[in-house]
């Protein structure tokens, strides 16, 4: 007989602060890895709401020409710095490889605080809609940590030293930096076409607004986007609901399922981390 909450009971006798890669490592890989890739395509989604990142975004001409090539990278980058750890020796290629990419503009450190505060906060508050099971509070401070530590690697200034302090950065700057540009618009429309893109064709059209349903309404004002029927995203949202009440019977995982555990669309035959990005 399987224990679906084996995993669960080994997180919570690990200590968040000192362990955090190994919390963050059953979560992304084992516990809820298609909840928190979904939480994450959102959490990219809400960065490119800020005018100063859409902005240098679009210029780069990477959404444009090479969207699924950009998904790709930043997945594989994420990736594998979650499955062998920041300072493992490709964990470190990773970041040493994203740094590199990031150089080569001019980004504000607000900017990459905000960006850094989607990744603890945004799959959280997607497992309290949507999960299997609620995250507990080793989890969520595992994730707190872990990102924290991946940030001061990537030389960003002025991380809070506590979750609730941070989230409040997070929530205080979507209120003070969201709103509609023109580049907003173009950086969502080629996300939400690459998304489209990984279904059939006679899918695009019902898939726009089912799309939309995921977004919440600043995220679809910042873009100029219109917004569901609320009949349309209530339906969706039960969807996912049910889905994780059938998931609590299933079988724990034996196997990881990190992005990179599985050929990706830009590179079926692997990947050099040193050739990821523009």
């Amino acid at each position: 007989m399987f224990n679906r909450y084996n995993n669960l009971n080994l997180i919570q006798q690990l200590d968040p602060k000192t362990e955090h890669w190994q919390i963050c490592y059953l979560m992304f890989g084992y516990e809820f890895p298609w909840d928190i890739t979904k939480s994450l395509e959102v959490a990219l989604m809400r960065t490119y709401c800020i005018p100063s990142i859409s902005k240098l975004l679009s210029q780069t001409g990477e959404f444009t020409h090479r969207p699924q090539k950009r998904y790709d990278d930043t997945s594989i980058i994420i990736a594998e710095i979650i499955k062998w750890g920041y300072d493992s020796e490709r964990g470190t290629a990773a970041l040493q490889q994203m740094n590199a990419i990031h150089r080569r503009f001019k980004i504000e450190n607000a900017d990459f605080l905000y960006v850094l505060s989607t990744f603890i906060y945004e799959p959280i508050r997607w497992n309290q809609r949507f999960g299997w099971r609620l995250m507990c509070e080793n989890e969520k401070l595992g994730n707190f940590y872990f990102w924290c530590e991946v940030g001061k690697r990537m030389d960003i200034k002025n991380i809070p030293d506590n979750y609730t302090e941070f989230e409040q950065y997070n929530i205080e700057y979507e209120k003070t930096n969201f709103r509609y540009s023109d580049s907003n618009r173009k950086v969502g429309e080629a996300t939400r076409d690459l998304f489209i893109s990984w279904f059939p064709k006679w899918m695009s059209k019902p898939l726009k607004p089912i799309t939309y349903t995921l977004l919440d309404h600043q995220i679809l004002d910042a873009f100029g986007f219109e917004h569901p029927s609320p009949l349309l995203r209530q339906t969706v949202e039960n969807i996912l609901k049910t889905r994780a009440k059938i998931l609590k019977f299933f079988p724990p995982k034996n196997q990881s399922a990190f992005f990179t555990d599985h050929p990706s669309r830009t590179y079926p035959n692997g990947y050099e981390i040193s050739n990821l990005g523009p």
